[in-house]
């Protein structure tokens, strides 16, 4: 993979052009692309700007994102060929600290169930996941340094798990969701895909202009608590050596770790994530359910089908128990400084027919809390299976530092 961080420094000390930078991108696209699928468009043309940061850094935006110089599609016929007249916020900051958008990543028809013919990077019988498919499998094949996505159930960070890389989640509206198609605004949470931790820090502080999210030179140990979730259902076996091998190496390194069982307000909040989704999406795709009806993904069709009458008190108790929820969350990172807990049920599923099972993801989704993907192990088949890292509400920096100390545990 192309570490961000490492371009940095190179360019910084002018051992490497920004334009040559961004030729290394080009090269890779063109070379790789053919066979994953990972882009709806790029610009071959694209030059890299002459300040900032990110200078020099091509990146990949998922193409539910609007973008002034690309089409927006939504993986979806209904909007073949639309074209935003303006970026979305996130993707001007990601011009004015220096990027290149290099093109629009591939997406799950408005970033629900049904799968792109994106193929993971890794072993092309198997899905990268979804939503965010492309952008986890550019990044993970090497061919882009960093790339947004999205997530409202597990859409960054399980995707992230099964390409390889690193990816963030941030805190609830740390990166603003205006200008991404909305599936549910209570979920909607825009995040980034890297080679590594570093490469998110520096590619999130860069976009917000947040000098705090930048990795310390020292990292003290953390306490971790480490979560099973038992509520979510059974857990293949590659996911569990993941989270065992992890925390392992955490305690090695220094960490102290203890096992922590949840109590039950967090599996009824795990529960109620499809109330609050499948209740907000109906609005969220109201104009497309009713008039372009015929035109919509089927998967994404069925579920809006199953879930229309929701009544508004049903609602209104989900978002009083994820309340309840993010209450005691907050009790509990009083006693630890994160949890570590599973990026996905297991390795990437054969096959292209499913993204995957975000239900590992949807708690923490629910809670806004920042989530960090950390590769941590390769099952049979060299398929990808990571772990994650979560910390308070707000301390995206914590989660971050956190995560790369597992990082460079799990090296050793």
């Amino acid at each position: 993979m192309i570490s961000l961080a490492d371009l940095q420094r190179r360019i910084a000390s002018g051992a490497l052009s920004a334009d040559a930078a961004l030729a290394q991108s080009q090269e890779a696209i063109t070379a790789h692309d053919k066979d994953l699928g990972a882009f709806v468009c790029r610009d071959q043309n694209a030059r890299a700007q002459n300040a900032g940061p990110l200078r020099g850094i091509a990146v990949g935006i998922k193409d539910i994102i609007d973008t002034a110089d690309f089409p927006t599609e939504m993986g979806s016929s209904i909007y073949k060929g639309f074209r935003p007249r303006a970026d979305a916020p996130v993707v001007a900051a990601l011009k004015r600290a220096g990027a290149t958008i290099i093109g629009k990543t591939t997406t799950t028809a408005f970033a629900a169930n049904d799968p792109t013919a994106t193929v993971n990077p890794h072993n092309h019988a198997h899905t990268p996941g979804g939503s965010s498919s492309g952008s986890a499998a550019a990044v993970g094949a090497g061919m882009i340094p960093l790339a947004l996505g999205t997530q409202t159930g597990g859409s960054v960070i399980r995707p992230a798990s099964f390409c390889g890389a690193a990816a963030i989640k941030p805190t609830y509206r740390l990166l603003p969701a205006v200008g991404v198609k909305c599936f549910s605004w209570t979920l909607d949470t825009v995040g980034l895909f890297a080679a590594g931790v570093e490469d998110l820090a520096c590619g999130l502080s860069a976009m917000t202009g947040r000098a705090e999210l930048l990795l310390p030179a020292s990292i003290a140990a953390p306490r971790i608590a480490v979560v099973t979730q038992d509520f979510a259902g059974e857990i293949e076996a590659a996911s569990v050596e993941a989270l065992q091998l992890a925390a392992r190496a955490a305690e090695r390194a220094g960490a102290t770790v203890r096992t922590l069982t949840l109590s039950k307000i967090f599996a009824e909040a795990w529960h109620i994530h499809t109330t609050v989704q499948q209740f907000e999406a109906h609005q969220a795709l109201a104009w497309e359910y009713r008039e372009r009806y015929d035109e919509m993904a089927p998967l994404l069709r069925g579920r809006l089908d199953e879930s229309r009458d929701i009544p508004p008190a049903e609602y209104d108790e989900a978002q009083a128990i994820a309340a309840r929820a993010r209450a005691e969350l907050a009790a509990i990172f009083k006693e630890v400084d994160v949890l570590l807990t599973y990026s996905a049920p297991g390795a990437p599923p054969k096959g292209l027919d499913s993204t995957g099972d975000p239900r590992i993801n949807r708690l923490w989704t629910l809670m806004g809390v920042p989530c960090v993907n950390v590769p941590a192990y390769v099952a049979e088949g060299n398929l990808p299976v990571g772990v994650q890292v979560t910390a308070p509400f707000g301390e995206d920096g914590k989660a971050l530092a956190a995560a790369r100390f597992l990082e460079q545990a799990l090296k050793k």
